[in-house]
């Protein structure tokens, strides 16, 4: 009698790529995502689980077509071939048991093929060296780095300035996440599901590819792309999008969420990342007051480009210590 039910229930039990193929079928017909407006009319005790859900479940793009006929299961995943207009991609259903814990369309393209593999952290590995050496000499990376530093002596008051303002901040959205854990739990699971869309996690599978993923993605999307882009606006705007970036990461990594041993662990890596974006927020700064002193946008757009020159470096320092973070110290845990 026992070894019938057993048999009876091994049908009764949904196969994973048979949960995660209607599931995808319900997302891709709007039947499971709630909309931002849902979110925002949340009670406040309820909006720690909207959020969650929010980010778990994420609205799929508009014009996803899904192969719902070609699932490949790999442990608790199951992954669709997927494109969006011309773009390939994948969309990926994370499975607890029967329960669909997230589900996420992961592009190809975000990163490069050099900025994930074991060539191209090779690469930077081989730049970062040769980059300390030559700061020691009398080339061009010596000098440019030696005028960076010294905008930093001549305005050392607003430099300062800066860094209490952008770590206070950071330091606030810490303290904030004690207050509101539930809260600080769903953005950092929103933080982690932006970093999987990106496909870092296709990285991890070693320090060198990992090292490429960490510094480009860094420097293209946080350096250039959100601090010395808007840094070009007089400033301003790079300084805003940092300072609510900085209360934003303080709330999602704060040691409330974090055993101790790990926050501590990773602070390192904080410390460097932020420090970069701070420099080049400071170029912007300078860049206005370039123009409010007469002295000429072009005099301003160099102090900018000193300041991203020197970010660009602390963010090397910053991949190199994370990549042996994660691999070496958490065993690619990330």
């Amino acid at each position: 009698m026992r070894w019938a039910w057993l048999f009876l229930l091994s049908f009764a039990l949904a196969s994973p790529e048979e949960v995660a193929r209607g599931f995808v079928a319900r997302w891709l017909a709007g039947e499971v995502s709630p909309s931002l407006r849902e979110v925002l009319a949340s009670p406040p005790e309820d909006l720690p689980q909207a959020l969650d859900r929010l980010f778990a479940y994420p609205p799929p793009p508009r014009g996803l077509r899904v192969n719902l006929e070609a699932p490949l299961v790999e442990g608790d995943r199951v992954r669709f071939p997927a494109t969006l207009g011309e773009e390939g991609g994948e969309v990926v259903v994370y499975l607890r048991g029967e329960e669909v814990e997230r589900v996420a369309f992961v592009r190809k393209d975000l990163l490069p093929a050099f900025a994930k593999s074991e060539a191209g952290g090779l690469f930077l590995l081989l730049l970062g060296v040769y980059w300390a050496s030559a700061l020691w000499g009398r080339g061009a990376l010596a000098r440019l780095f030696r005028e960076a530093l010294a905008l930093l002596r001549q305005e050392r008051r607003l430099y300062l300035g800066l860094n209490l303002l952008l770590y206070g901040l950071f330091a606030l959205g810490s303290l904030l996440a004690f207050l509101e854990p539930g809260l600080a739990r769903a953005v950092q699971k929103g933080i982690g599901g932006a970093l999987e869309v990106i496909g870092l996690e296709e990285a991890l599978g070693g320090f060198l590819p990992l090292l490429a993923a960490i510094y480009y993605w860094n420097l293209t999307q946080g350096l250039v792309l959100t601090t010395l882009l808007p840094g070009l606006f007089l400033g301003l705007p790079a300084l805003l999008l940092n300072a609510s970036r900085y209360l934003l990461f303080g709330f999602a990594l704060s040691p409330a969420l974090l055993p101790l041993h790990l926050y501590l662990l990773h602070l390192p890596t904080l410390v460097l990342e932020l420090q970069a974006y701070i420099l080049g927020t400071f170029g912007g700064v300078l860049l206005l007051l370039s123009l409010l002193r007469r002295e000429g946008f072009r005099v301003g757009l160099g102090r900018l480009l000193r300041m991203g020159y020197l970010g660009a470096f602390v963010l090397l320092l910053a991949a190199l210590y994370e990549a042996v973070e994660v691999v070496f110290l958490l065993g690619g845990r990330g």
